[in-house]
């Protein structure tokens, strides 16, 4: 659970997410294939590092796309929108396939 603590007319209450993805400190993240040091920057471009590195494409729900590599139980789940992938999918992506990809901001 993540957000800022506001008191306000003497109540206290947790507001989640303030400013959105960016949080309090208003910085983006991106996330970067460390070999090229290329930002990803649509689900084509992510396809092909993740397919280089043996993951394939899963059938999933029409709401996800989701990677699995056949050597491992791990499965990558993004949203169909590239607008609405996250630092949380991006982590999810860089714990899975280990200094290939990482988190920066933007």
């Amino acid at each position: 659970m993540s957000g800022v603590w506001v008191f306000k007319n003497g109540v206290v209450r947790l507001v989640e997410n303030v400013g959105g993805e960016q949080g309090a400190v208003g910085r983006r993240k991106v996330l970067v294939h460390v070999p090229t040091s290329e930002v990803i920057t649509s689900y084509d471009v992510l396809e092909e590092k993740l397919a280089v590195l043996g993951w394939e494409r899963y059938p999933s729900t029409p709401d996800l796309i989701q990677f699995h590599k056949r050597s491992s139980v791990h499965l990558i789940s993004v949203p169909t929108d590239f607008s609405k992938f996250r630092s949380v999918h991006m982590y999810d992506i860089v714990v899975k396939s280990r200094n290939i990809f990482e988190v920066r901001d933007a």
